[in-house]
């Protein structure tokens, strides 16, 4: 497979079993495969990838779909995207929930916003990079005293998932789910101030003995 083939389409399932080369087979709740591209870490283990803004259009609306599904039983009020590739999420999902608008968080600071309404974000994609997560002033009567949903693609270290949970408790808001289409690795459960729903889940992986890969043990 191309490297701009992944995330296109749907493969039948099952998923075939491990050893895997260099491709990982994420099984949906329907039962289907979507093939994920494996990234090797630095300590030599390796992940699967979803960069969802490069997936189809066919792929990206069944992931929010599902994921709206998932967050239906919580009965959100509002989704809050996270930056950047949980916006598109977000918006999607908050589509089919039938809600008029979402509210994004970025990192871009506008001139009107307030610096107190913002927090340090890191993730496991973008290692070292200084930046902060803010809520625009405006979106406060928006969110505040509300059932919020907190959206983001990929759950993995939790690192952006606490950023967002830290915003949004520093404006009085506890949100009653969050939500990924991807939850990556077990990391993400150390965040528990909210449930967490995915779509799939994939595993850590280690290099097998006779090549590829299979999942930690």
């Amino acid at each position: 497979m191309h490297p701009h083939e992944f995330w296109q389409t749907f493969s039948p399932g099952p998923p075939p079993p491990a050893p895997w080369n260099d491709r990982y087979p994420a099984r949906m709740p329907d039962g289907r495969v979507l093939w994920l591209p494996i990234r090797t870490l630095t300590d030599g283990k390796g992940i699967a990838s979803l960069i969802l803004n490069q997936a189809s259009f066919e792929v990206e609306e069944t992931l929010a779909h599902q994921l709206a599904e998932g967050l239906r039983r919580h009965a959100p009020e509002v989704i809050v995207g996270l930056p950047t590739l949980g916006l598109g999420l977000a918006r999607a999902v908050a589509a089919r929930l039938g809600h008029a608008r979402m509210v994004p968080l970025g990192t871009s600071r506008k001139f009107w916003y307030d610096e107190a309404l913002s927090v340090p974000m890191s993730s496991i994609t973008s290692p070292g990079a200084d930046k902060r997560l803010y809520v625009d002033p405006r979106m406060l009567p928006l969110i505040q005293g509300r059932r919020v949903a907190l959206i983001d693609d990929v759950a993995s270290s939790g690192a952006s998932m606490r950023a967002g949970l830290s915003l949004l408790n520093a404006i009085d808001c506890a949100p009653v789910a969050m939500g990924v289409a991807m939850r990556q690795t077990d990391r993400w459960r150390t965040l528990t101030q909210a449930p967490l729903e995915g779509v799939f889940d994939t595993p850590l992986l280690t290099p097998a003995p006779g090549g590829g890969w299979c999942e930690n043990t």
